[in-house]
């Protein structure tokens, strides 16, 4: 057989059909409403939730920055009324488009064959009382559940009702959903009265979870390594390298060596290659830590250069960038990192730390202005 020929990909052009994938590359991709921001999901494949505050949580923050007009009660919409969205964990706790179920229900099963350490003092009976509660009273959220006897915490993020890990438990297992979520307060209903099953989807096959991982990453990334395919998830590797191998043999994708990074295989489709443009994006964005595009932190250094530093838990006078450092995206760069926090009863944003990275020029800092201008404007809105 003939050597597999690579396609040379300059660093900036890799840079470019990321950030595109991304949805990054124009100004408002999506367009707005509940359907939008299912479709954002649907693109991204899923979008990280999480629990730090000091600006508005990362996943509004997510969707802001691919929907200018965005507005929470379209993901509380999305979530609690369409139900095109649904709670489940990808790499971290996550929002996940609702056609997707069918590729988690295989790991829902698997916590139900074989629950966790974690949940190992949650006993069959409180399960079947929880659920009975849950029949017989509708949708819960733990401050609905009053008469816990309330035990010292294990870990800084626990809970002292037990109640919580019962419910925690059964939501991993696929028997509850979060139906609602306000802030960090989760509301969990059963899951096929949720959504209305009669019947219970059918679970995607293995073969079948190898192949929407690859292709979520292709369409979300475009050019793919086995690493950002699998991030955190490396017992996939193995046959995700099968399906990239049959799909290169087909020419469904193209083996790409990107400069400056040759020795990190790397594939995309043809298509995308040649859609592929030299022109840099001409947008600023504010993005989080948790970003589809900068929470993979080896890729992100490799296409960008940048290596972002997370320090909220570290003692400040050990930080670099801040507590909560933001990435500034301007076109093709990431030029700042910028560490805010919301002044909630001023409704303004504070500045805490601003480290410039590269020289983005007058016109740059101009966009950049802009955009934190934007930005605090998001903040306070709805």
């Amino acid at each position: 057989m003939p050597p597999r020929k690579i396609h040379a990909l300059p660093s900036a052009a890799a840079r470019h059909i990321w950030i595109a994938a991304q949805k990054l590359d124009s100004a408002n991709p999506f367009g707005e409403g509940p359907d939008a921001t299912r479709e954002a999901i649907a693109h991204l494949g899923y979008v990280q939730i999480d629990t730090i505050n000091v600006i508005e949580r990362c996943h509004h923050h997510i969707l802001f920055s691919r929907m200018p007009n965005y507005r929470r009660s379209d993901l509380t919409t999305a979530q609690s009324v369409d139900k095109s969205v649904f709670e489940y964990w990808t790499h971290a706790l996550s929002y996940v488009p609702t056609a997707d179920l069918p590729y988690f229900l295989p790991a829902m099963k698997q916590h139900r064959l074989e629950p966790k350490r974690w949940f190992g003092s949650v006993t069959p009976d409180e399960a079947r009382k929880m659920l009975k509660r849950l029949r017989s009273d509708g949708p819960l959220s733990i401050r609905d559940i009053g008469d816990d006897e309330l035990v010292d915490k294990n870990h800084p993020w626990g809970s002292r009702k037990p109640s919580k890990r019962v419910l925690e438990m059964m939501f991993y297992q696929g028997l509850l959903v979060i139906s609602a979520r306000q802030g960090m307060l989760k509301t969990y209903d059963l899951t096929e009265r949720h959504f209305g099953w009669t019947k219970t989807p059918k679970p995607a096959t293995d073969r079948q979870i190898t192949a929407y991982m690859l292709d979520r990453a292709l369409r979300s990334q475009g050019v793919v390594s086995l690493d950002s395919i699998c991030h955190l998830a490396a017992p996939r590797k193995a046959a995700v390298k099968e399906l990239i191998d049959s799909r290169v043999r087909r020419k469904l994708l193209v083996p790409v060596a990107i400069e400056g990074a040759e020795k990190v295989e790397h594939w995309a489709a043809p298509e995308t290659l040649e859609a592929s443009t030299a022109e840099a994006p001409n947008l600023a964005h504010i993005l989080s830590p948790f970003d589809p595009l900068i929470i993979q932190r080896k890729r992100l250094k490799l296409f960008f250069g940048y290596d972002h530093l997370f320090e909220a838990y570290l003692p400040a006078e050990k930080r670099q960038y801040g507590y909560f450092a933001l990435p500034v995206l301007l076109g093709d760069r990431i030029v700042a990192a910028v560490d805010l926090k919301a002044d909630r009863a001023a409704r303004r944003l504070l500045i805490q730390k601003w480290t410039w990275l590269e020289d983005a020029g007058a016109e740059g800092k101009a966009a950049i202005d802009e955009a934190l201008g934007r930005f605090e404007a998001f903040q306070f809105g709805v």
